[in-house]
């Protein structure tokens, strides 16, 4: 299944790249890129990969746990992100990226939240189960 996505998300892109006509400017690009050449096609092969790792972890914990669980951990990641790249690469944080780590924030507490709210009510049912089991053996005598 994840197969499929990566080919059809690969083709749309080169599509795209293709129609748009900015495959000219990919060889200018890479020349002007800050750290070189190789630098450039490192970066794309290690982007490329690390996406890789990344779908087959997700895929794997829906397999593991649950499809609510792996979303939740890849909306977890979206903050991360960002902060890394400020901590690391000294990238500027913008409005944008402020905005996507409080909504993934937000995401995350409202799962931990309903979390919290399920099991309640589960313990809550656990513990009367006994008490009406007592009633009906009352009513039954």
């Amino acid at each position: 299944m994840q197969i499929y996505t990566a080919f059809v998300a690969t083709s749309a892109s080169v599509v795209g790249l293709f129609a748009s006509g900015e495959w000219r400017t990919l060889k200018g690009e890479m020349e002007g890129f800050e750290k070189g050449k190789v630098s450039y096609v490192m970066i794309l092969v290690w982007t490329a990969v690390a996406w890789q790792v990344a779908s087959v972890g997700v895929v794997g914990l829906i397999f593991e746990v649950s499809s609510l669980f792996s979303n939740v951990i890849s909306t977890l990641s979206l903050p991360v992100v960002p902060v890394f790249a400020v901590i690391f690469f000294h990238d500027k944080i913008n409005g944008v990226k402020v905005i996507a780590m409080l909504l993934a924030i937000w995401g995350f507490a409202s799962y931990i939240y309903q979390h919290y709210i399920d099991d309640a009510k589960a313990k809550k049912a656990r513990s009367q189960v006994p008490l009406l089991l007592e009633e009906e053996k009352e009513v039954v005598d």
